[in-house]
């Protein structure tokens, strides 16, 4: 009986270590999350930049960051049960899709084509639903609080993309909505690239509708390198990038 108990009493305190190294592990990795901290700062440092470009969304319940030739804009929720559609999307002028060919019934479903409520215009939606939280804040609902939400919550939506030292949010699909690590420099060998905020567009989904990438007006349709299993690759993208210093 007695050694029964002492084997009893070795699980135990084995089990004990375990936990406290695996609770440690765990702390050390959210710790060592550099992309998700630094992207929050990176991304206020956005939001200080151009004040006047914030605001807030209604309609999508929650932030809105409008490019400077207002074509484009970047909308994340601040609450995702109350979100109508997606919580992280890009709206956009279509007219320069549809110029180009767009036929909007045979975009994917994560795709929207639809009038202004103005009707003097047509607009394309293209994002992604992350979940379904009901989000609490210790404070108020800023933009930024927001997007902490975004990075606590949903971190996997949060990109680093190395060759142009930007940081991102993954909007589905290869969508995305980048910024610069640092705008003074804004890509990773230091040189000014003019890119301190950055739409990006797949535009597969788009040829497939009947786009043709050489009519689109004010996009630029390149190719960029990103990070597959762990190698670059060239993609094909559609691209506003803005320079906002």
């Amino acid at each position: 009986m007695m050694k029964k108990k002492i084997k009893l009493i070795a699980a135990v305190a084995v089990m004990q270590v375990v936990a406290l190294t695996l609770t440690a592990c765990a702390g050390e990795i959210k710790s060592l999350d550099v992309v998700g901290k630094e992207s929050i700062t990176t991304f206020d440092e956005v939001l200080k930049t151009v004040p006047e470009a914030v605001s807030a969304d209604e309609m999508n319940g929650g932030w809105s960051l409008v490019a400077p030739d207002e074509s484009v804009r970047f909308i994340w929720s601040e609450d995702y049960s109350q979100s109508p559609m997606h919580d992280v999307m890009l709206e956009l002028d279509a007219q320069p899709f549809l110029d180009a060919g767009l036929d909007p019934k045979k975009l994917p479903d994560n795709y929207n084509v639809y009038e202004t409520e103005s009707g003097d215009g047509t607009m394309l939606m293209v994002g992604r639903k992350l979940g379904a939280d009901e989000l609490t804040y210790d404070g108020s609902v800023t933009p930024l609080a927001a997007y902490e939400q975004l990075v606590g919550k949903y971190r996997d939506a949060i990109g680093y993309h190395a060759s142009l030292d930007h940081y991102g949010v993954k909007l589905g699909d290869g969508n995305m909505f980048e910024w610069a690590k640092d705008m003074s420099t804004n890509t990773f060998d230091k040189s000014n690239q003019d890119k301190d905020i950055v739409f990006v567009l797949n535009p597969e989904p788009l040829l497939a509708a009947g786009v043709d990438p050489e009519k689109v007006q004010g996009w630029k349709y390149a190719q960029v390198e990103v990070e597959e299993d762990g190698k670059p690759v060239q993609v094909w993208k559609f691209l506003k990038p803005f320079d906002l210093k």
